[in-house]
């Protein structure tokens, strides 16, 4: 066994976030997506669970199951149009342009 691992996947793990970042927020650390779980912390930290799937707030229609879904920076709203190469995850559902929250897996980094 290999004595300098430190997380053995490394999927629920405390990672600085954005400010105002609350429980059930999607966000970017980085290159890797997540949603937090708990609210940002005084140290700038949020349990981040970087695996699954989530009930989302997506902008704009998703047309197919599996299309992928992406995080502009600076918001919480995820869209289904292109944003500079960010996939968040992917739509487990579809739906209208109406804004509404559908199941999205978080995209493997």
């Amino acid at each position: 066994m290999a004595k300098n691992e430190v997380y053995r996947n490394a999927d629920h793990i405390d990672l600085p976030v954005p400010a105002e970042t609350k429980s059930g927020d999607p966000v970017f650390v980085g290159s890797l997506p997540g949603v937090a779980v708990t609210d940002r912390q005084p140290d700038g930290t949020a349990t981040v669970w970087r695996t699954g799937a989530f009930l989302l707030e997506v902008g704009d229609a998703v047309a197919n199951v599996g299309d992928p879904v992406h995080l502009p920076q600076g918001s919480k709203v995820l869209t289904a149009a292109a944003v500079a190469g960010r996939v968040f995850g992917y739509a487990l559902q579809t739906k209208t342009t109406t804004s509404a929250k559908i199941a999205i897996a978080i995209a493997k980094v």
